[in-house]
């Protein structure tokens, strides 16, 4: 199970649409107004998991979930490479000042692939795995949906409390370095445990 939660942290922790967004806000003073948008990214996560927890395992046969994991390792590990080659290339993060509220992180983050990218791997092959069913999966859900809440709160703490060092290209790098590795582990955990 541990699996789980490394997976989900390395792709829920690492930058992307929400957690820059919420990174902006916090570094353009809008603070703790803006945790209301970590809210609606939580609970659009929350959704999600259930919609597709529920459904994962009727979806997927047993026979077939070796094979997904395996391809989901290889998918992981891709996006362990993605994540590693975008933190040697510096880039320019533009800023948006107007208010981010409750509707835009619920609405980013349902429609944000990356929080399908984090969720199919887990309810498809992972609840599977660990026998995760019934209320476990609204157990687990919940769990992994104040992860994702707690994404982009840390991102908007981060821009309000240490607005040089969040900007900074190099510690934005080494974050990227740190979750790629994270990933690189969770990908071989799939292929080696199919």
């Amino acid at each position: 199970m541990l699996e789980i939660i490394i997976y989900a942290f390395g792709v829920m922790y690492s930058p992307g649409p929400a957690n820059t967004l919420a990174l902006l806000a916090g570094v353009n003073g809008q603070g703790w107004r803006a945790l209301r948008y970590c809210v609606g990214v939580g609970l659009a996560m929350l959704i999600l998991f259930l919609l597709l927890g529920y459904l994962g395992g009727e979806i997927i046969p047993d026979g077939y979930q070796v094979v997904i994991a395996i391809l989901g390792g290889l998918y992981i590990a891709y996006l362990g490479v993605k994540i590693m080659q975008a933190s040697f290339h510096s880039q320019a993060i533009a800023t948006d000042a107007s208010m981010i509220h409750f509707k835009t992180g619920l609405i980013l983050q349902l429609c944000n692939p990356k929080a399908l990218v984090a969720i199919v791997p887990i309810v498809t092959v992972q609840y599977p795995r660990y026998e995760i069913t019934g209320m476990g999966i609204a157990v687990w859900s919940l769990i992994l949906s104040a992860m994702a809440l707690g994404a982009p709160s840390v991102y908007l703490l981060a821009g309000s409390r240490l607005q040089h060092v969040a900007m900074n290209p190099k510690v934005m790098a080494w974050v990227n370095r740190l979750m790629a590795l994270l990933l690189f582990y969770v990908a071989y955990r799939f292929i080696v445990n199919p």
